[in-house]
């Protein structure tokens, strides 16, 4: 099973991208409070949405295409690499999200880009963030319009929960790093 620290390594080792590693831990965050809610591994979970996106920096237009064999080879377990591949289920991979684990990565992996963007508009940053806020922004298409919100609604749908549920278990689950995902806001309290 994928480790915090060797998913660290290894996405570290091939993503130099400051917005990558920003986007790498907004997932792992968000993803370790999906863990939460269903009971499940919190660390593993985190470790799975650090690496998610291992060889977007290296082939952005060949995404997911040269993650299987490199980290395999790496010493991933195949378990964990379905994971992160799943993620991209419809887009750039085949491959069909069917745990919760598989499913919450498909949903939080879009939908943290439209929490970042709504955070970093707010004096307080993602402090106090609430899904009320949150679920205006997503209603306007325009607003971080290169989300998708279809993709959101499908994961939401495999979860068998509501958007406004899944935003809030990831906001709350991120504002305590909100430093580390630079999302204090140009007010700190």
């Amino acid at each position: 099973m994928l480790t915090l620290q060797k998913a660290q390594e290894l996405n570290d080792a091939q993503v130099t991208e400051h917005h990558l590693i920003l986007h790498a831990r907004n997932v792992m965050y968000a993803m370790g409070a999906m863990a939460d809610a269903f009971g499940e591994d919190r660390e593993h979970w985190m470790a799975i949405g650090y690496l998610h996106d291992f060889d977007y920096e290296k082939f952005p237009d060949e995404h997911l295409q040269h993650t299987e064999n490199e980290l395999l080879a790496l010493g991933v377990d195949a378990a964990d690499v379905r994971a992160i591949l799943s993620h991209g289920y419809g887009i750039c991979s085949d491959v069909k999200p069917e745990t919760n684990l598989e499913k919450s990565l498909f949903t939080v992996d879009e939908l943290t880009g439209i929490i970042q963007a709504c955070a970093r508009m707010r004096p307080h940053g993602i402090s106090d963030l609430e899904v009320k806020s949150f679920m205006k922004k997503f209603k306007d298409k325009k607003f971080a319009a290169k989300c998708d919100r279809d993709l959101i609604r499908r994961g939401c749908e495999m979860l068998g929960m509501e958007v406004a549920q899944v935003a809030e278990i990831c906001i709350e689950g991120m504002k305590p790093f909100a430093a580390q995902i630079e999302l204090l806001g140009t007010e700190q309290t």
